[in-house]
């Protein structure tokens, strides 16, 4: 098992290193073919098969180092059998995505007889700073080739062997593929300074991008010297309007609430209509009960259990990552959608409903990141995207919004086609 961990007098000086070593390679990795990043996928994948018994090995000498952890990040932190097989799909499944690099769009021609259109390029390079997910080593490396990007990664110290573990596939399968290994470097040091260091690195690195709680977010949005792409909470509801259907009503509160707690769009508030909790509710509190979800309502959802807690205001605005749910009846669409601009994070939002104009209401008039109709919020993610995998979740409105693919990963750039025109 690889777990030497770098302890530097200097970890400037390391991490400056590092994103050099990364910075003078991409070129090379902006100009790599189709076929050699799919081969370099490839051949990561088939590595972390390979090794799959070190990872797990690596993996549980991580969770015995865990102490005092949030019990949401020791879910993320563990690996399994199955969980280093979707590691491994995740991969493949970025091999059978088009490339985005060097596609051309827009493509017009103007009265002077140019043509003018738009070119997919790699962003360059992009730091991640990510906590307790040593799944993100791979998805994250994934990504950052096939878009041609180099990457310079610093995972959270409770993941350390993990992700040293799978950062050797990765540079195993760049070397058998004739990829420069440099180009994906996961850094060796659980030093916190060197998430400080990194956000200063705007002349290396190009986009920031943190996958962690709010206190990393928090500090990569005021401590950043180069773009970020991120979320803060992913505050995220789920809206039973009068006409939802009570067993899949029921189906989608109960995924979006319990599939797994400690995600970002895990449902944290569930809204429903008078009509719509009458005949839901009693059937969904009891579902609620038999799975140990602490329930936090309004005064007229306590009324339907004396297992009901009453909700603070504050409730409104937190992402609990637990078994915990607040609850709301509202006399309508508008009210629900005026609770969600008011309290929710922009994240993902979900309506029950059988009504077509009140789903294309919700639709249109929701501002976030993911609006969804009759669906579960646990599918914001960019595998069930069909991104292959995920950079991160932005809730920002630029550069990229909500799950952020291979598209997300690079820019575009103008392009002029001539035949020795010259402007009069």
């Amino acid at each position: 098992m690889e777990n030497k961990t770098i302890i530097s007098a200097d970890i400037e000086a390391y991490v400056l290193s590092a994103a050099k070593s990364a910075f003078q390679v991409k070129r090379e990795f902006s100009q790599a073919t189709t076929a050699m990043k799919n081969d370099a996928l490839r051949l990561i994948a088939a590595a972390i098969g390979d090794r799959k018994t070190a990872i797990l090995d690596a993996n549980r000498n991580d969770l015995g180092n865990a102490v005092n952890i949030d019990p949401a990040l020791l879910e993320r932190l563990a690996l399994t059998e199955k969980r280093v097989s979707e590691m491994i799909n995740g991969i493949l499944s970025v091999v059978e995505l088009p490339d985005p690099v060097g596609t051309i769009s827009h493509l017009g021609r103007r009265p002077s007889g140019i043509e003018v259109g738009r070119m997919r390029v790699p962003l360059g390079m992009i730091g991640i700073i990510y906590e307790a997910r040593p799944a993100v080593t791979a998805d994250v490396s994934a990504l950052a080739i096939k878009s041609g990007n180099v990457a310079l990664l610093k995972g959270g110290s409770e993941a350390q062997f993990s992700n040293q573990v799978i950062a050797s596939c990765v540079r195993e399968g760049l070397g058998a593929a004739g990829l420069p290994v440099s180009g994906i470097i996961c850094l060796d040091t659980t030093d916190r300074r060197a998430v400080g260091t990194m956000l200063k690195l705007n002349q290396y690195i190009d986009v920031i991008v943190p996958r962690g709680g709010k206190g990393l977010c928090r500090r990569v949005a005021t401590e950043a010297t180069m773009p970020s792409i991120k979320h803060l909470d992913g505050v995220c509801h789920v809206y039973l309007d009068d006409s939802a259907e009570v067993d899949k009503a029921i189906a989608i509160a109960i995924n979006a609430k319990t599939q797994r707690y400690g995600t970002c769009n895990t449902m944290e508030t569930l809204l429903a209509t008078p009509a719509a909790a009458s005949r839901i509710f009693p059937k969904l509190i009891e579902e609620y009960a038999l799975r140990g979800v602490e329930l936090r309502g309004c005064s007229r959802t306590c009324e339907f259990s004396v297992s009901v807690i009453e909700v603070t205001e504050e409730d409104w605005y937190t992402e609990y990552l637990a078994p915990i749910l607040s609850i709301k009846i509202v006399s309508d669409i508008d009210e629900a959608m005026e609770h969600i601009a008011k309290y929710g994070s922009g994240h993902s939002e979900a309506i029950v409903t059988e009504n077509l104009s009140s789903a294309k209401k919700f639709l249109n008039e929701v501002d976030s990141s993911s609006v969804m109709v009759n669906a579960s919020t646990r599918f914001a993610d960019g595998f069930e995207y069909g991104l292959g995998a995920e950079m991160g979740i932005s809730t920002d409105k630029f550069h990229a919004r909500g799950p952020v693919g291979l598209e997300g990963l690079t820019s575009e750039k103008w392009v002029v086609i001539g035949d020795g025109q010259i402007r009069e």
